[in-house]
């Protein structure tokens, strides 16, 4: 029976593995930031749209960087405000409420350039809510990315759509 030098054969094999497996790690560490973000980002949503739902952002006459301001306050400080957009429409019903995906316009320098909407309604108007925020992400390893801008962010979009109480 021969005997083999088995020394080092443990390090080959942890090289062998060791880029697959931390490209793995990565892509999980970036994909739970991402749906932790989402996460907080329909929080904030939800807190902002109750202002215009129960009417006191129109009854105090609430302007469009106000309302950013309060929203903004509410998200954890890893999310820049600066990365953050919103669109506030009015639907006449609930089937004319739009549910496609947003089209994104871009100027020469990859940024956004789309002029969104800031419509509180009155009592009783459906109202359609949508907080946008666009999310740095580092590519990994192997290719990973889940960039889905021209910038190379990420777009992470909270919904809602309510109808507004009578106040």
């Amino acid at each position: 029976m021969l005997l083999r030098n088995q020394r080092g054969s443990a390090i080959i094999e942890f090289a062998i593995i060791a880029a697959p497996f931390i490209a793995l790690l990565l892509a999980i560490m970036q994909t739970t930031l991402t749906m932790f973000t989402q996460q907080v980002l329909e929080t904030t949503a939800e807190k902002s749209g109750r202002s215009i739902r129960t009417g006191s952002a129109q009854t105090n006459g609430t302007s469009q960087s106000t309302f950013k301001t309060q929203l903004c306050a509410t998200l954890p400080s890893y999310m820049p405000c600066d990365n953050v957009m919103f669109d506030i429409r009015i639907a006449n019903s609930l089937e004319d409420v739009d549910s496609k995906a947003i089209s994104l316009t871009y100027d020469n320098a990859a940024n956004v350039t789309n002029m969104w909407s800031y419509q509180l309604g009155g009592p009783g108007d459906i109202v359609i809510m949508r907080v946008m925020y666009q999310m740095p992400v580092i590519m990994g390893p192997l290719g990973f990315d889940l960039a889905n801008m021209k910038n190379g962010r990420r777009l992470l979009v909270a919904t809602s759509v309510f109808k507004n109480e009578t106040y």
